[in-house]
């Protein structure tokens, strides 16, 4: 069955045909449109994306947290600083401390040293006095022994 009653060849079409073209065109263009749409989607998030590396909101937060960050680095830096000269005063505090100590040290030594040293000179000099009186009646007994007989003992007086 054909559109116009006519004779018109090719562009009379049958109405069948023209229902499976129309039910074809309806379908593809129902899709083609939905595909437009995820395009045009992706078009304005690209966009967005592109808006927020050039410029916008998002560029504003990046710079925001550029000079945070730079902010926390100069405050990081300070703090390595003022933890660098703390550790220097403590090394110069403990070397005072340690010279200081050193020093207390062989103070103490010389004094131990010194009131050793006079206690030998003490503790000798009364051993020695007291080997003195006492080399008399020693050169006694040691001369008995030699000669094998008793001899008297001779006093430091009788020498």
């Amino acid at each position: 069955m054909q559109l116009i009653p006519m004779p018109l060849g090719p562009i009379n079409p049958e109405v069948e045909h023209l229902a499976v073209g129309a039910v074809l065109f309806g379908s593809l263009y129902v899709f083609v449109r939905r595909m437009i749409f995820r395009v045009n989607r992706v078009l304005e998030e690209r966009a967005t994306i592109l808006e927020g590396v050039t410029g916008g909101p998002a560029a504003e937060l990046r710079r925001e947290a550029e000079r945070i960050r730079a902010e926390r680095e100069a405050t990081l830096a300070e703090a390595r600083h003022e933890a660098a000269r703390t550790r220097q005063q403590a090394r110069e505090q403990g070397a005072v401390l340690i010279a200081a100590a050193r020093a207390d040290g062989l103070r103490e030594r010389d004094e131990i040293l010194t009131a050793g040293q006079a206690t030998i000179v003490t503790e000798r000099a009364s051993t020695e006095a007291e080997l003195r009186s006492q080399v008399p009646e020693l050169a006694s007994v040691l001369a008995s022994r030699i000669v094998g007989e008793p001899l008297p003992t001779a006093t430091a007086s009788g020498r």
